[in-house]
């Protein structure tokens, strides 16, 4: 029985000792894992610095050039204002003869009416 115990102990022991070169294989494969992981993280971090700092300066070149479209449009506003205005002014004093004119024939028709009347 003593045999048995032993051999017992023995096939325990020899269980164990592959057990611990197996674990110590599976800590060793986690380390390189990890450092396999990291380096892949900086890298990623590095790239996606590196596209941000990308994305940022595509995205100052389109605010410029939006800026520089929305002085375009601004200009072409002041410049239709500026047309306006004008046509305005000439709508203003084309109404002013207008008036004239009728104010001269109204006094013309009125004046030839007293005339028809004061002379009958």
């Amino acid at each position: 029985m003593n045999e048995r115990l032993e051999e017992r102990v023995a096939k325990v022991e020899g269980i164990l000792d592959q057990m611990d070169k197996r674990l110590g294989r599976v800590e060793s494969e986690l380390k390189e894992l990890r450092e396999e992981l990291r380096v892949e993280i900086r890298a990623l971090r590095e790239e996606m610095r590196a596209e941000i700092g990308v994305l940022r300066d595509q995205i100052g070149s389109l605010r410029a050039e939006m800026m520089a479209g929305f002085q375009r449009v601004e200009e072409r506003f002041r410049v239709m204002e500026e047309r306006f205005q004008k046509m305005d002014d000439r709508f203003y004093s084309f109404m002013k003869w207008i008036i004239a004119a009728l104010i001269g024939m109204w006094g013309t028709l009125m004046a030839a009416i007293l005339a028809l009347l004061f002379k009958g």
